[in-house]
């Protein structure tokens, strides 16, 4: 007997439903990768380090332009909370940092107010000295900046946005493009210009690196004249092949930062792979004329146009775990040069990161060493002669006005006069009439 075969229309509705789980080939983007890369733990905690030195020094940035004394009331510093970036309150993060700020009461108004401490105010008179002193420097950073550019040019803003990491001062713009005009010169005021190319700079960092491997280690010219310095961040799993591919891109030739950029398409310049490799070419020269050798991911796409890396920045940096390191601690992407650091310091430091490693090192304290705190308070009492510490608050017995006020700097309060014109008010501590 011949035994019929089911058929969709007779088998149960059931059954039609079933289907057996269809395979999908797994994505590989930007944010997977970012995702499941291998963390370096000590760079992260750096970074989460570096982040509440930027809050402090936006913190003192608003303090000083304030036009009534260095100080402001806790009260209208609670308004910055959401300016700066806090997720805690600002009472809470003040008294977190005693080696950084100094709170004490106002004598007339009663009110908590807050100031930067002199030793963290020495620092940062410091830092402003040493960019001066080193302004050679920088005018040749912004100069390999320009030789790097596509067409010799730069948006100002650019510039602006990396300024602090690039190491310029606050006036750039006048104290280094405008009074140079031998070598730069202002299209539009938001467009600097290169004059003339000063080839003596046209070499990249990792040519210098290059030069020292073939020198010391003996390598051939071959495995050295494109490649790079590779350092993978401890647990970093080698896939089977990933050695033959990382060994055939380090061969690959490709157009270096400083060399003629008449042609730049991705057709001509020799492929994907090549544009690519220049690209990271780019990116590892930017980094390297950085003061701490790391950039945020975002501030890089303002290059872009200007240096001719139209492709995914991010993505690209991912690629390549053993030369950047992308950290995603605070509100945006950072990405290092994995060389530059060991133990999660620079390898080789400038002055100017010297500086700031002192300022982290003094919010670092954090509570400790406060007695010495104390200490000065005391010496500083009993010289001046007052009744009370003028950073504890509340309320104490005796006459405390004129002592108080002769302790203070006058021109931190004004003279006498205006401080006991009681219709006139305190800009420096208003209780939160601003």
């Amino acid at each position: 007997a011949v035994t019929e075969q089911p058929t969709p229309a007779t088998l149960p509705s059931s059954q039609l439903t079933r289907q057996p789980p269809r395979w999908k080939k797994p994505i590989f983007s930007a944010q997977t990768r970012l995702e499941t890369r291998t963390k370096d733990l000590k760079l992260d905690k750096l970074m989460m380090q570096i982040n509440k030195l930027k809050t402090i020094l936006n913190i003192h940035q608003l303090m000083s332009q304030r036009k009534r004394g260095p100080f402001v009331s806790v009260q209208l510093m609670s308004r910055w909370r959401n300016i700066v970036g806090l997720n805690v309150g600002m009472g809470e993060f003040l008294h977190k940092y005693p080696h950084v700020f100094e709170l004490f009461v106002h004598p007339l108004r009663r009110n908590l107010c807050c100031k930067i401490t002199q030793r963290m105010r020495d620092l940062i008179d410091e830092e402003e000295k040493i960019v001066k002193e080193y302004e050679p420097e920088l005018l040749q950073k912004v100069k390999k900046l320009l030789m790097m550019s596509k067409n010799g040019t730069l948006h100002v803003h650019a510039l602006r946005l990396i300024r602090r990491e690039l190491g310029l001062p606050e006036d750039f713009r006048d104290s280094i493009l405008r009074t140079h005009s031998k070598d730069f010169r202002l299209v539009d005021l938001e467009i600097v210009e290169l004059v003339d190319r000063n080839e003596s700079l046209a070499k990249a960092e990792v040519e210098k690196w290059r030069e020292k491997e073939y020198v010391d280690k003996w390598l051939s010219e071959f495995e050295t004249s494109y490649a790079f310095p590779i350092n993978f961040p401890t647990g970093f799993k080698i896939e089977g092949g990933y050695r033959e591919k990382l060994k055939s891109w380090q061969r690959l030739p490709y157009l270096k930062p400083y060399e003629s950029k008449e042609v730049l398409r991705v057709c001509t310049c020799g492929g994907i792979e090549r544009f690519e490799k220049r690209a990271v070419g780019i990116i590892h020269e930017l980094l390297s004329l950085t003061v701490e050798k790391m950039l945020e991911v975002d501030r890089l796409a303002h290059f872009r146009k200007d240096f001719a890396i139209e492709i995914n920045v991010c993505e690209l940096l991912l690629k390549h775990p053993g030369i950047f390191y992308i950290c995603t601690k605070g509100s945006t992407q950072t990405v290092f040069l994995r060389e530059a650091y060991s133990k999660g310091c620079l390898a080789l430091p400038n002055p100017i990161y010297v500086v700031r490693r002192k300022m982290l090192d003094l919010i670092l304290l954090g509570h400790r060493n406060t007695r010495s705190l104390e200490d000065l308070e005391e010496i500083k009492e009993e010289r001046n002669g007052s009744v009370f510490r003028t950073n504890v608050g509340g309320r104490r017995d005796g006459d405390w006005i004129v002592p108080i006020l002769d302790s203070y700097d006058q021109n931190a309060f004004g003279s006498l006069g205006d401080i006991n014109d009681s219709k006139q008010p305190f800009d420096g501590c208003e209780s939160g009439r601003n």
